[in-house]
C-alpha cells in the first residue's frame, strides 16, 4: 500500500447530520426488572450506532462471543418466539370447535382438550445416549427436524363425558432456535460444539435437510374497517351501490373472518344487518335506532334509512329477539356444518359467535361495533369521509411465519377430527359399532396422516388449505434460506412480500411507493423487474410486534382520564365527540376538546411505561377537520402483526415507538435543522433509518444514482462471500465460498452494527481510472495477472452429492450397500474399500465417484463423477436411518470445485458498477504510479458520466486515504453535506499525506514506459465477485439431444442443450451482411427437414406414400395426394420441421393451409 509521505495532522471530520438516541434509563411502573416493558425500555435505550467505523471486530479474538455482545442493541431478524409460543398452542385448542354428530341413535362429540408438542428427539425405543435430536443431524440425514405431536381428546356420548383419550397424531416442523428447538438457550460455544454457527440466528425450518424460509406477507389492519368503492358491487342487484365496508377480522389465532357491508346493508354472505344487530342484544327497537343515529340525529337522509330499514325487520316478522334468531338460523343453517339436533337458535348462536366480529367475546361489544361501521358506511357514502385507500401501509399489517404456521396447526386439526367423524360413520354404515376406547383408539388411527402436510406445505411453499387461511394465495409462501453470503441470508428475515395475487394485477398503483411507507419500508431495496414494488424490506430499525400484551387494564384507565362508558351519556352532544376504540372494541366515548390532552397523556405513559401501558401500542387521534378526511376517532391498537419503529420524542427527550397509522398524524423532522418549536414532535434517530439493512451496506449511497443503489442491493445479495464457517458439517446443494475476503477500509457505521466483518464479501482494490486498451469498453475491467495470481477474489464452489441406495433399488428385494470387489478394475485408485472416494483426492470428469454392491445378486455398480470440472473432495459421510439401527444405506459426498477467476467473471462495487474481467494483464505490461504502484484493476472511465456513481469516486479517495493513515473511515449516508463537502474532507486527508488534493497521480506506460500526459485518478475501492461465472454459464455443442416434437435442439446447459439464436442475433447477422448465414443458424443447424407437398391443391399433409398391391411386381412406391388423386403434382421442399407440426395442429382445428409452389 501507499506510504505516508508527510505527517500532517488530519483534518478535522465534520460533525454527523443526525441525532444520536441518548440512553434511556429502563423505567417499570410494576417494579419488576425482568418484565416486558423493561426489556421494551432497555431495547430502545440500546439502539445506538457507533459514529466511528473500526477493524477492532475483524479480530480473531471476538471468536466465540456472540453478536448481541460484541455490539450491543442489535436486533434480531426475526424473532425465533414467532413460532409455537407457550401462550399460542392452548388458544389454538381453545379455538377448535368440537365435532358432534349422531351415530345410529346415539350423539357422539369429540373435543379437543389439549396438545403437546415435544422438542425433535430419537424415536421412542432407541438406544443412545443423547436422546436429543439437532438441526445439523437433520441437514446431514437430509431429514426434517420435526417434534412429536399428541392430542388429548374427550368425548362423550349422549352428553354423558366418557374419558379422555391421548393420541399421538404424528410430527409437525419445529423452527430452529425456537422455544421447541434443542438450540434455545445455547451460547456460541454450545453452538460450535453442536455444529452450528456461533451467531446461529434461526428463524427457519429444515425440510429434507435444506433450510426453509416462511415468507412475511402484508395483509389488511385488522379490526379495523376500511371504507372502500367497489364498482362490482353496484352490480350485484337492485338498491346496490358501489359503497362498501371492508372489515377483515382476526381472532388472537389470526383466524380471519372478512365482512363486507354495502349501502343497503346487506353482508356480502347474505347476512342481514338489522336482524344482526336485533339478534345480538336484547334491546327495544327504540334503544337500536338511537344506537344507530348517534351523534347523526339531525341527518335526515341517515335517519330515513335507518327508518327504513328498521320498517323491513318488521315487515318479516322479526318483532323479538327471538323471532331474530330463529330466522338467522333458519336462513342458513343449510350452509353451516351443524348437528341436525340443533335448534334454529342454536344455530344463530354459532353465526353470530364464529361469523361476525369474531375478535370480540361480549356480543353488546360487537353490536356498538356494527352500529359505528354503519355510520361510517353512510358517511363515506355522503362524501363526509374520505375512502381508505387498500394499498397504503398504514392501513397494513404483517403475517409472521410462526402465525401463518400455528393458523394452519388449528386448521388440521379440524380436519383430523373431521376426518375420525367420517371413519367412526362409514364403520357404522357397514356394521354395528361398539363405542368405547379401544373403536375410537383404532379409528383415530385411520385419521389421514398429520405429518405430510405440513412438510408439503415448507417444502413447496404451497398451501392445501379448505379455507385458504383468510389469504389471497396459496402458492409461493416459502423460499430456501439459501446462503450465498451473510447479507443475502438476512435479507430473507427483512422482506415483505405484498403477494403473488397482486402480480398478475395490470394496474401500478399496489406498487407504489407511498409517503405512508416513510420509515418502514426501504425505497432502494426492492428488485427490478416484476417484483418491483411488491417484495419489499423492512428498514434497518422497523420491528413487526410478535407478542399479544393484556389490555384489560386499559379501559379503566381511559376512564380515569375522562373518557365516557359506551353505556352512558357525555356531557357534550355526541356530534362533538369522539368514539374511543381499543382494538376494534368500542370502549367509549371523549369529548373534542379533551381528546388531544388524553391521547398524550397516553403517550406519556407509553414512553415512561407506566400504568402498564404497553410500549409498543398506537395511539391514534383522527381529529374532526370539518372536510372530507379519515374517519375520526381515538383509536388504540396493541394487537401483534403491527410495524413500529423508534423515533425521538422531542418534549420528552426520549425514544418512542410509533405505527404505521400513527406516524401520518405526527410531525416529524429528519434533520435537526428542519426542527420548528411548537410544531415539530418527533425526530429520526438518524436520516438513515429510512433505509434497509442491506441498503445502509452501500457507501455514501446519498452520492449515488437512486437505480444504481437498487442494482446494488440485489447484487450484495449475489455476491460471493463468506458464508459459514462450519462448511464441512453443511449439507447445502451448492455453497460459495470466498477465500481471500477483506474487511473494507472504508464502510457505513450499519456495517459494524451487524458486525459484517465476521462474514465478509469482498476485496479492498487498487483501483486507477484510465482507458487503457480496447479491452475495457462496455463495463469490461482488466484485472492485473500477477494480483490475480496472489490470489485476488479467489473463491471456490462447494457442492454436495446426497447417495441414498435405498432409491437406487430396482427390485423390493435388492440389498445395497457401499463397497467394492477386491481388485475392482472400475474403482482404480480413487475409491476405498467402503466404495466412496478418499478425502483430499482430485476428481477428474469420467473419473469413478462411488461405487455399492448388491449382496444378493453379487453385481458391483460404479457410478463415475459427472462433472466436467476438477473436484476436490473435502468431506465424505456415511448416515444411517432416524433411529440409528439400519445400514449406511446414505452419504453425502462434499467436493470442492475450485474457481480462480477467468475471463467473463463478473465483478461490481457497492455502488451498482458492474462489469466482467475481460483481460488479464500481465504486470510488466500495466500502467504503474511514480512509485511504483501498480494497480489490481483499470476501470474506464466512460462508466461513471452516465451512472452518475459520486459515491464510488468518494470511496476511492476515502480507501486512498484510509491505507495511508490506518484508519477506517465512516462512508454513512447523509453524514456529508454540500458546505461540508465529502470531497473537500477527504482531499484534505489525501494532501496532508503529501498526495494529490483531488486523488490523482501521474502514471507511466507499461509498455513503452513513457509518463503519462493526463494524470490518472487512483484509489481504492472495495469490489465483490458476484457469483454469476462463466463456468457455470458457458454452453457450446455440435450435435445433441433434440425435441420429439419440434425436432428442435432442446434448451438447457444440464441437458446439453443449444444456445437460443434469437431476434437480437439475427439483426446483428443482418447487419453485418452475412444474411446467408441465417440459413445455417435457423434452418440447417436446428430443425431442417424435406417434406412432400402437393403444387396442384397446395397442401402440405395430403400426400402420402402408396401402398403396394400385390400384383405389383416392382417395389418401388411412390407419394400421391390424398386430395387431387395426382402423383406428378408432389414435390420435394426443405421446411422447418416446425412448421409441418405446426401445420398439422391447424388441421387438427379444421384450418386449411395453403402453400403456392413454383
Amino acid at each position: 500500500m501507499w506510504g505516508t509521505r508527510g505527517s500532517a495532522e488530519l483534518p478535522a471530520r465534520p460533525a454527523r447530520a443526525r441525532v444520536c438516541p441518548a440512553a434511556l434509563t429502563p423505567a417499570c411502573a410494576c417494579g419488576a426488572g425482568d418484565c416486558r416493558s423493561s426489556r421494551l425500555s432497555a431495547e430502545l435505550a440500546s439502539i445506538h450506532i457507533s459514529p466511528k467505523p473500526s477493524l477492532k471486530h475483524a479480530n480473531p479474538t471476538a471468536c466465540g462471543v456472540s453478536l448481541g455482545q460484541r455490539v450491543p442493541g442489535v436486533p434480531s431478524p426475526q424473532d425465533p418466539g414467532t413460532g409455537i409460543t407457550p401462550w399460542a398452542v392452548p388458544a389454538a385448542v381453545g379455538d377448535v370447535p368440537p365435532v358432534e354428530f349422531a351415530l345410529k341413535d346415539k350423539r357422539l362429540a369429540l373435543v379437543l382438550v389439549g396438545v403437546s408438542i415435544a422438542p425433535p428427539a430419537v424415536p421412542a425405543g432407541t438406544v443412545c445416549q443423547e436422546r436429543r435430536v439437532f438441526p445439523a443431524e437433520c441437514r446431514g440425514l437430509r431429514s426434517t427436524y420435526r417434534g412429536r405431536i399428541t392430542a388429548d381428546i374427550s368425548w362423550s356420548v349422549n352428553d354423558m363425558p366418557q374419558g379422555t383419550i391421548k393420541q399421538p397424531l404424528g410430527y409437525i416442523p419445529i423452527m430452529v432456535k425456537s422455544k421447541l428447538c434443542n438450540l434455545c438457550g445455547f451460547s456460541p460455544q454450545d453452538l460450535m460444539q453442536h455444529h452450528e454457527e456461533e451467531e446461529e440466528m434461526g428463524g427457519y425450518f429444515i425440510i429434507n435437510g435444506l433450510e426453509k424460509v416462511i415468507r412475511m406477507l402484508i395483509m389488511p389492519r385488522r379490526n379495523f374497517p376500511l371504507a372502500m368503492t367497489r364498482h362490482k358491487w353496484k352490480n350485484r342487484g337492485p338498491g346496490f351501490t358501489e359503497y362498501g365496508k371492508l372489515s377483515s377480522f382476526c381472532s388472537i389465532l389470526l383466524t380471519t373472518v372478512t365482512n363486507r357491508i354495502t349501502e343497503t346493508g346487506a353482508f356480502f354472505k347474505n347476512f342481514l344487518h338489522l336482524p344482526s344487530l336485533s339478534a345480538l342484544v336484547n334491546f327495544p327497537d327504540y334503544q337500536i335506532f338511537e344506537e344507530l343515529v348517534k351523534g347523526r340525529e339531525d341527518d335526515t337522509f341517515y335517519v330515513n334509512c335507518v327508518t327504513e330499514m328498521m320498517r323491513a325487520v318488521v315487515d318479516a316478522g322479526c318483532l323479538t329477539q327471538q323471532n331474530v334468531l330463529d330466522y338467522l338460523g333458519k336462513s342458513f343453517r343449510v350452509k353451516l356444518n351443524l348437528p341436525e339436533w340443533y335448534s334454529n337458535e342454536q344455530a344463530a348462536d354459532f353465526i353470530l359467535s364464529n361469523c361476525i366480529c369474531i375478535h370480540l367475546t361480549n356480543r353488546t361489544e360487537k353490536f356498538y361495533l356494527l352500529c359505528m361501521m354503519t355510520q361510517k358506511l353512510y358517511t363515506f357514502a355522503k362524501g363526509e369521509c374520505m375512502e381508505d385507500n387498500p394499498d397504503s401501509l398504514m392501513n397494513h399489517e404483517v403475517l409472521t411465519p410462526g402465525q401463518l404456521f400455528l393458523m394452519f396447526l388449528k386448521e388440521r386439526l379440524e380436519t383430523w377430527l373431521q376426518s375420525v367423524r367420517f371413519v367412526l360413520e362409514k364403520k357404522a354404515e357397514k356394521a354395528n359399532i361398539n363405542l368405547n376406547t379401544d373403536s375410537l383408539v383404532k379409528a383415530f388411527g385411520m385419521a389421514p396422516d398429520f405429518t405430510k402436510p405440513f412438510e408439503y406445505l415448507l417444502a413447496t411453499g404451497n398451501l392445501r388449505s379448505k379455507t385458504g387461511l383468510g389469504m389471497l394465495q396459496d402458492s409461493g409462501l416459502c423460499v430456501v434460506g439459501d446462503k450465498l453470503n451473510f447479507i443475502r441470508y438476512l435479507s430473507h428475515f427483512r422482506c415483505i412480500h405484498r403477494g403473488a395475487a397482486f402480480s398478475q394485477m395490470r394496474t401500478t398503483t399496489v406498487r407504489k411507493l407511498l409517503p405512508e411507507s416513510w420509515g418502514f419500508l426501504c425505497p432502494v431495496d426492492t428488485p427490478d423487474g416484476e417484483p418491483c414494488g411488491l417484495m419489499n424490506h423492512m428498514t434497518a430499525l422497523c420491528e413487526i410486534v410478535t407478542e399479544m400484551v393484556p389490555v384489560t387494564d386499559i379501559p379503566p384507565l381511559l376512564c380515569s382520564l375522562g373518557v365516557t362508558p359506551i353505556d352512558a351519556a357525555p356531557s357534550q352532544p355526541y356530534s362533538e365527540c369522539y368514539r374511543v376504540v381499543l382494538d376494534g372494541s368500542m370502549v367509549g366515548w371523549v369529548e373534542r376538546e379533551l381528546a388531544p390532552e388524553i391521547a398524550e397523556t397516553l403517550r406519556h405513559f407509553k414512553i415512561t411505561q407506566e400504568k402498564r401501558f404497553p410500549a409498543r401500542a398506537e395511539v391514534v387521534l383522527i381529529p374532526m377537520t370539518g372536510k372530507p378526511s379519515l374517519y375520526p376517532g381515538l383509536f388504540i391498537f396493541t394487537n401483534p402483526c403491527r410495524m413500529v419503529r423508534p423515533v425521538r420524542n422531542l418534549s420528552y427527550g426520549k425514544n418512542e415507538w410509533i405505527g404505521t397509522l400513527e406516524q401520518i398524524f405526527m410531525n416529524v423532522a429528519t434533520m435537526e435543522s428542519e426542527v420548528v418549536p411548537g410544531v415539530t414532535t418527533h425526530q429520526e434517530l438518524f436520516p438513515h433509518s429510512i433505509l434497509s439493512v442491506v441498503a445502509n451496506l452501500i457507501p455514501f449511497s446519498d452520492h449515488n444514482q437512486s437505480p444504481r443503489n437498487m442494482y446494488q442491493c440485489q447484487m450484495g445479495k449475489q455476491t460471493m462471500g463468506f458464508p459459514v464457517y462450519n462448511y464441512k458439517d453443511r449439507s447445502d446443494n451448492k455453497l460459495y465460498h470466498l477465500h481471500t475476503p477483506q474487511s473494507p477500509l472504508v464502510r457505513p457505521s450499519m456495517y459494524d452494527y451487524y458486525g459484517m466483518d465476521s462474514y465478509p464479501v469482498g476485496t479492498n482494490s487498487i483501483v486507477a481510472v484510465i482507458s487503457y486498451s480496447g479491452y475495457d469498453m462496455e463495463d469490461a475491467m482488466i484485472v492485473n495477472k500477477s494480483s490475480w495470481q496472489r490470489g485476488f477474489a479467489y473463491g471456490s464452489v462447494i457442492k454436495v452429492e446426497s447417495i441414498d441406495l435405498s432409491l437406487k433399488a430396482s427390485r423390493a428385494g435388492d440389498n445395497l450397500v457401499f463397497g467394492i470387489r477386491p481388485n475392482d478394475p472400475n474403482a482404480g485408485e480413487k475409491l476405498d474399500a467402503d466404495g466412496l472416494p478418499f478425502v483430499g483426492s482430485i476428481l477428474q470428469p469420467g473419473d469413478p465417484f462411488y461405487s455399492f454392491m448388491n449382496l444378493n445378486t453379487g453385481e458391483t455398480f460404479t457410478v463415475y463423477y459427472p462433472s466436467k470440472e476438477v473436484g476436490i473432495v473435502d468431506n465424505v459421510r456415511l448416515c444411517s436411518n432416524d433411529r440409528g439401527t439400519g445400514k449406511f444405506k446414505k452419504a453425502c459426498i462434499t467436493v470442492r470445485v475450485p474457481r480462480n477467476p477467468t475471463v467473463g467473471d463478473k465483478f461490481a462495487s457497492r455502488h451498482g458498477q458492474k462489469g466482467i474481467l475481460s483481460q488479464l494483464w500481465p504486470v510488466e505490461d500495466m500502467p504503474f504510479t511514480e512509485n511504483g504502484m501498480v494497480p489490481d484493476i483499470l476501470f474506464n472511465p466512460h462508466g461513471f458520466p452516465s451512472r452518475m456513481t459520486i459515491g464510488m469516486l468518494i470511496e476511492s479517495m476515502a480507501g486512498k486515504s484510509a491505507a495511508l493513515h490506518g484508519v477506517s473511515y465512516d462512508a454513512t449516508p447523509f453524514t456529508f453535506t454540500e458546505k461540508k463537502s465529502a470531497l473537500k474532507y477527504f482531499g484534505e486527508t489525501l494532501a496532508s499525506a503529501g498526495y494529490n488534493f483531488f486523488g490523482t497521480e501521474k502514471m507511466y506506460s507499461g509498455i513503452s514506459g513513457v509518463e503519462l500526459e493526463a494524470e490518472i485518478f487512483v484509489g481504492v475501492v472495495y469490489y465483490q465477485r458476484l457469483r454469476h461465472m462463466v463456468s457455470d454459464k458457458f454452453q457450446v455443442r455440435t450435435t445433441g439431444p433434440r425435441d420429439a416434437v419440434t425436432n428442435q435442439p432442446v434448451k438447457g446447459r444440464n441437458v446439453e442443450g443449444g444456445i437460443r439464436f434469437g431476434e437480437m442475433e439475427r439483426d446483428a447477422l443482418l447487419a453485418h451482411g452475412t444474411s446467408f448465414l441465417l440459413q445455417d443458424r435457423l434452418f440447417n443447424c436446428s430443425d431442417g427437414s424435406v417434406a412432400y407437398v402437393c403444387t396442384s391443391c397446395g397442401s402440405l399433409t395430403s400426400p402420402v406414400l402408396e401402398k403396394l398391391s400385390q400384383s405389383s411386381v416392382t417395389s418401388s412406391r411412390r407419394y400421391s395426394c390424398s386430395l387431387c388423386s395426382q402423383v406428378d403434382t408432389i414435390e420435394v421442399v426443405p421446411v422447418p420441421h416446425v412448421f409441418r407440426y405446426f401445420v398439422a395442429e391447424l388441421a387438427a382445428m379444421n384450418i386449411k393451409t395453403k402453400l403456392n409452389v413454383e
